[in-house]
């Protein structure tokens, strides 16, 4: 399947003396904050330290063995929020660039071809894991690495979930998503693609097969707005149009752009438009500024590619004669927290495309295919992430329920482990 890049990439090359000057400024902090804004608990200060001092190998292993996705970390996470963030250098100077070292050190050990890890002793145990997203990548590593038999069941055509599909090339390219698929395949891990649990295996035979089951299938396709013209040609679903121009279809946006949403694929959309060609990109939200669930860094990198925002605005109609040529937006006040209509404030926004990007649907009819109690799409879990089934476990953004923030690859990475190091617990009776 072919990938686009869609113009240069975000990340800029690294030199090897950038990277050894960066590396030599970290002060090798003996309580390391760092490590504990980390979600995955990545040792910082080591894997710093071995690149300083040319240790390539030892450098990735660190980082990889704490996260599974540590190469697709380095380009997506909220560093400026987490590590960088927490870093002693950033209230008086600049922090020390993780990030960036991150990834100099995850991309050498990907053009090296070097192998990191091998499957554990077979357990006689196995696994089905419904989803070959994050979560479910991060799970299978950590399973097989126990010595468990580990078999993948990913809808999509290839592995990687969201970093595959939905995350804009120019921050997180495709290949770096499927190298990762591919370290977790290398461990002996099964991945079928191309099968929809329920549509084309019921959950029952995974039940009947596998000796525990962990739904990682993240979430769905964006929502319906619920407003009249949405079902005209020239409205898309955000994710939708992200992977249709990843993969290198074209897809007619038009010069003029409205991107319903506030959130990090809300911003995605927003800027894979512009390099598809739009002149005039514009995202439109019921709310103010300051409930926007896109990261900073995210809000200000859409600002640098021309997109607009308009706040306080809800859509209430899309028009147009077999396509969609206007928006028409009101005006909202926060009443009791919840954004409600001005009456007589309509406007008409002449458009060529409108794109939904207003989050994702749960998938509760999975919940329901394998006896999982959930609420609204959201399984009930214990610490163990383990679900009313004792036998089957959920991790990632199939648990996520919104909030502040958009949901992070890298919290669906610790998930992974986690989920992963509750059924080794169980296999081995180690529950308590």
């Amino acid at each position: 399947m072919e990938h686009t890049q869609l113009g240069p990439p975000l990340a800029k090359d690294l030199t090897r003396l950038d990277v050894v000057l960066e590396a030599n400024r970290c002060l090798d902090c003996y309580d390391a904050p760092c490590i504990r804004a980390c979600p995955t608990s990545i040792d910082i200060p080591s894997f710093i330290k071995k690149i300083a001092t040319g240790n390539m190998l030892g450098s990735a292993r660190t980082i990889m063995d704490a996260n599974p996705l540590g190469a697709s970390c380095a380009r997506v996470c909220p560093t400026e929020e987490l590590c960088e963030g927490a870093c002693v250098y950033h209230h008086d100077a600049e922090p020390i660039r993780i990030g960036d070292l991150q990834r100099y050190a995850t991309d050498w050990l990907r053009e090296s071809g070097r192998a990191l890890f091998a499957p554990g002793p077979p357990s006689g145990k196995s696994v089905a894991i419904v989803g070959g997203g994050p979560a479910g990548l991060s799970a299978a590593r950590e399973l097989a690495r126990a010595g468990h038999a580990v078999t993948i069941f990913e809808r999509h055509a290839e592995a990687g979930g969201l970093n595959t599909y939905g995350i804009v090339p120019f921050r997180l390219p495709t290949d770096v998503a499927l190298w990762e698929a591919d370290q977790v395949k290398a461990l002996g891990v099964t991945v079928n693609t191309g099968v929809e649990i329920g549509a084309d295996v019921p959950a029952t035979t995974l039940l009947a097969d596998y000796d525990a089951v962990i739904l990682a299938m993240g979430m769905g396709s964006v929502p319906k707005l619920g407003i009249p013209g949405e079902d005209l040609p020239g409205v898309y679903d955000a994710l939708d149009l992200i992977e249709r121009a990843k993969f290198g279809e074209r897809v007619p946006i038009g010069a003029r752009v409205a991107i319903i949403g506030a959130g990090n694929t809300a911003v995605d959309a927003a800027t894979v438009s512009g390099r598809l060609g739009a002149e005039e990109v514009t995202m439109w939200y019921r709310r103010g500024a300051e409930s926007m669930t896109a990261y900073p860094f995210e809000v200000e990198f859409a600002k640098s590619e021309g997109v607009a925002f308009r706040f306080y605005r809800l859509p209430v109609r899309i028009e147009g004669d077999g396509r969609a040529q206007a928006l028409v937006v009101a005006r909202t006040e926060i009443v009791d927290g919840v954004p409600r209509v001005i009456p007589g404030t309509e406007e008409t926004i002449p458009v060529d495309a409108v794109v939904r990007a207003i989050g994702q649907s749960k998938l509760a009819a999975l919940y329901d295919a394998f006896g999982v109690v959930h609420e609204r799409g959201i399984a009930s879990v214990d610490a163990g992430l383990r679900t009313s089934n004792p036998q089957v476990y959920a991790a990632g953004d199939c648990l996520f329920g919104g909030g502040a923030i958009d949901a992070m690859v890298v919290s669906a990475a610790q998930a992974g482990k986690d989920v992963a190091a509750s059924v080794d617990r169980a296999f081995r009776g180690l529950d308590s």
